[in-house]
């Protein structure tokens, strides 16, 4: 016997010898509202999947219906069943929700709090947390065990990434750098007046040396994955250092290539850092607390005032910065001939540095001494 048109806009369900009851779509949605919907998805399943609903809508069967979505019956039936339960939205394709996690809030506060922490090693036997050791640790606290690849996924998924950790010196008092942030500010303000200043005439400078020599860094760099890949290195021991200091508010950058790093070398840098002080305004100049920097035999300008840093708190410092960004972008991965051949390069560096403002600006900048 052959099919018989089935009635519009409705869905039968096929049973071994007759059609059971069959499923109406939802009456608050027509043929003109999916079609514009499927105008407007980025989804091609999603939009198959409402053109041919919205066929149903204008008046075919379920079989004209299965053949513009390229289905079978039953398939049109789950697509009803959805499009009835949440809409258009009930016909985008979701992620299987897969199988559960072994992990409760527990175990991952849990988890949190020894990432943090940090091993101890006479316990754990190591200095710092591999996937591996925190596999064992979870299976000897919870008796829960997990491969590397779900622990690593779950460490991802708690915003947990391997970085690599800030040096900060061993003797570093507690709450220094803190104290420093919240003090610095506001003694821009005696500075000026004791001057018979505006505050706002107070530039804050910082300054800094470092040393560059043939013996030099080697940085990272883009590889082929499984790679190794090489650099030159030299064990030559010529080098010379450069005397920088930065105004990342007015983004300039003052600077010298000296052979000695002593008091008679900080004097010059001084005179140097002095000559591009506008007319009026005064420079508040953070440096640490190095003897050439604090020397009595020290001739500071009349328009400069050393502020020194914590002690062993090179953080607060942004000319580290600089000096890790001239290293990483102009300075490594070369080969020095000879002094006068590091002093061309350090000069090359520095001047490309002066003629950037804008990266000044960006590694130099801080809300606690700049208050933005």
């Amino acid at each position: 016997m052959g099919l018989a048109r089935l009635e519009a806009g409705v869905i039968p369900v096929w049973g071994a010898q007759e059609f059971s009851m069959a499923i109406a779509l939802r009456p608050d949605f027509d043929s003109l509202s999916l079609r514009l919907a499927a105008r407007a998805s980025d989804d091609p399943n999603q939009v198959r999947r409402l053109l041919a609903l919205a066929a149903i809508y204008d008046g075919s069967t379920r079989r004209e219906a299965a053949a513009i979505g390229g289905v079978t019956l039953q398939i049109v039936r789950d697509w009803v069943l959805k499009f009835n339960a949440s809409g258009p939205e009930g016909l985008i394709d979701r992620k299987a929700p897969g199988k559960p996690s072994l992990l409760d809030g527990k175990h991952r506060s849990a988890l949190a709090e020894i990432v943090e922490s940090g091993p101890i090693p006479a316990i754990h036997g190591v200095v710092r947390w591999r996937i591996i050791d925190l596999c064992q640790w979870l299976w000897e606290e919870f008796q829960i065990s997990v491969s590397k690849q779900t622990l690593s996924r779950e460490l991802r998924a708690m915003n947990y990434r391997k970085l690599s950790a800030r040096p900060r010196h061993h003797a570093q008092a507690a709450g220094a750098i803190e104290e420093f942030k919240k003090s610095s500010q506001p003694s821009w303000t005696p500075i000026a007046q004791s001057l018979g200043l505006n505050p706002n005439s107070i530039d804050v400078w910082f300054g800094d040396e470092a040393r560059i020599g043939q013996k030099n860094k080697i940085t990272r760099r883009w590889s082929r994955r499984g790679s190794r890949p090489s650099a030159p290195q030299d064990q030559c021991t010529a080098s010379t250092y450069i005397f920088g200091a930065i105004c990342p508010k007015r983004g300039q950058a003052v600077g010298l290539i000296l052979p000695w790093c002593n008091t008679e070398a900080m004097n010059l840098h001084l005179e140097a850092i002095a000559a591009k002080i506008e007319p009026g305004r005064h420079a508040a100049l953070l440096l640490d607390q190095a003897g050439w920097h604090l020397s009595a035999d020290l001739v500071v300008p009349g328009n400069i005032t050393i502020v020194p840093l914590p002690a062993k708190c090179p953080e607060l410092n942004p000319q580290e910065n600089v000096w890790q960004f001239m290293r990483d972008n102009w300075l490594s991965n070369r080969i020095f001939s000879s002094y006068e051949n590091v002093v061309d390069h350090c000069s090359d560096a520095w001047n490309k540095l002066v003629d950037q403002p804008w990266t000044i600006m960006k590694l130099g900048l801080r809300k606690w001494a700049h208050g933005f």
